[in-house]
Formats: C-alpha cells, sequence, structure tokens
C-alpha cells in the first residue's frame, strides 16, 4: 500500500482504531441490517462475482463496504478485488487471534471509493483455522460493525466449520446463492435444518439470489415450495467471468455491461442500501 492509499485509509475509516475505540462507544450504523451473509446452494455458483460487484454499487451509494472473504481455505476476494493478497499471518487470521490487533492494520483499500476487503491469507496453513470458535467472528464481525456501515461476508457452504454456522449466527440477513440445478432447494433446506438443530435462527435465510440462469426449462417453482423466495436473478455473463479473472468489477469496468445483470444487481444494492 502505497503513501497515498494509507493516508486514505486512515482518512476514511478513522473510526476504526482499536486504540480510538478504547473507551468510547461503538459507532452503530444507520443501517438496520448491516451484516449481510452470502451461501452457495450448490456447484457453479460464484458469490465472490456477485459480492464484489454488489459491493462496489454500495459503495456508490455512499456506505463504507467492508467485505469479509470467509472462506478461510480457499480465499479469492481479494483478486476480485484487484488487490494484494496477505502475507501468511496477516489479515483475517491475525485479528481473530488476538482483539489486541489495530484493524486497520489488517484491512486492506482497494482501488474503489469506500470500499475494503478483510481476507485470510492464501498462504495460511489449513490447521491454523481448526482451533476457533464462534466467539472469535463473533468479536471480529462485532468490531468490523463499529467501523463500516455495512458489511457483506462471502460464507462457505462447509456446516461443520465455525466459520460457516459462525458467520450465519451472527448475519442479520443472508441470502443462499444458487444456479438451475435440482439438489439446489433441499440443499438449502439441509443447511437451514442444521443450523436450527444447533439453535441459529434461520428465518432470515429464505432469499435466493439465482446466478447463470440460462433460460431452460427449470422448475422455480419448486425454491416457492421449499419456502424460499428468489429476489434476484442473474443471466449467465461470459463477460462477467472474464473480467473477474483480470481482476476487474463487470458492472463498472465494461462499457457493455448486460442490462438484465446490471438491473438485478442494483435492485440488491436497492435492497440493503436502502433500508
Amino acid at each position: 500500500m502505497d503513501q497515498h492509499d494509507k493516508l486514505k485509509l486512515d482518512d476514511v475509516l478513522s473510526k476504526i482504531s482499536a486504540k480510538e475505540l478504547m473507551g468510547t462507544e461503538l459507532q452503530d450504523s444507520k443501517l438496520i441490517y448491516s451484516v449481510v451473509g452470502f451461501i452457495p446452494a450448490c456447484d457453479m455458483v460464484d458469490n465472490a462475482l456477485v459480492i464484489s460487484n454488489l459491493g462496489y454499487l454500495l459503495a456508490q451509494k455512499g456506505l463504507n463496504t467492508c467485505i469479509v472473504d470467509l472462506k478461510v481455505f480457499n480465499p479469492n476476494i481479494y483478486h476480485y478485488l484487484d488487490v494484494k493478497p496477505s502475507k501468511r499471518g496477516n489479515g483475517l487470521i491475525r485479528v481473530l487471534k488476538s482483539d489486541k490487533v489495530d484493524f486497520r492494520e489488517e484491512i486492506q483499500a482497494t482501488k474503489y471509493e469506500r470500499l475494503y476487503v478483510l481476507s485470510p491469507s492464501p498462504h495460511d496453513l489449513l490447521e491454523e483455522y481448526f482451533d476457533f470458535e464462534f466467539e472469535h467472528l463473533e468479536r471480529v464481525i462485532d468490531t468490523l460493525k463499529g467501523m463500516f456501515d455495512i458489511i457483506l461476508l462471502d460464507i462457505p457452504n462447509n456446516p461443520p466449520l465455525e466459520f460457516c454456522l459462525g458467520a450465519m449466527k451472527s448475519s442479520h440477513v443472508g441470502f443462499f446463492t444458487a444456479t438451475e440445478r435440482i439438489e439446489a432447494p433441499s440443499n438449502m433446506t439441509r443447511m437451514l435444518d442444521f443450523a436450527a438443530s444447533v439453535g441459529i435462527s434461520t428465518a432470515k435465510f429464505t432469499s435466493v439470489i439465482l446466478m447463470n440462469v440460462q433460460d431452460i426449462n427449470y422448475d422455480y417453482k419448486g425454491f416457492k415450495e421449499f419456502g424460499f423466495n428468489i429476489v434476484a436473478s442473474l443471466p449467465l455473463i461470459k463477460a462477467a467471468y472474464a473480467y473477474s479473472l483480470e481482476g476487474k468489477l463487470y458492472v463498472r469496468d465494461n462499457p457493455l455491461v448486460n442490462k438484465y445483470f446490471l438491473r438485478e444487481m442494483r435492485k440488491l444494492a436497492d435492497i440493503l442500501g436502502n433500508q
């Protein structure tokens, strides 16, 4: 991070310093639902594509936005936002390990105004994440709630992992992302049944974002029969994936954005940003 970025981060997020928060009341978010979780329901879903573009649109609304990559075994949000990966032992794992860490040193600024990312390092060892519990994640998210207007959680679909159920528990509202696959509704139902069995409220995870819609003869009514509500339907756009491979944001960098894709993404941003 160069000096310009450091000054900019300090200026915009001056309230996030753990030292400055000491002895003062954490600032409440102006949004009702400031912690938003996203869980993939089946294969062929790319949460990072949705979350990175959605985060940009929310930042454009004037909201200080932090994306937290909880896919601790295979983080990729940093690439979608074109930031350097954290060094081993830095980023998410460092703030999880200690409540004395200054978050400003672990949160990365992106090249987009008001958009930040907290990510694991892709160089961290897998076994380093096995000892964390719900309380560690809740402390980190509670601290972030005092720093940012809205927090987007990229949650791995791995029920035995604390970063999955712990994030579901901490989310104010959540979305499943799904594709036109027959197992998607049953996968979501099984996930929510398991979450409910350990005391986690599941009513907040009944909304579905459909991805890669290809206008095939798919039984969309099945989602409703299982109690889910489709809130957005994103068409399959090859260019969106091509841009993500280059670390670009499709809704920002492509001069010919698919109007249906953009409409649905803006609808999601309005749902979350205009509470």
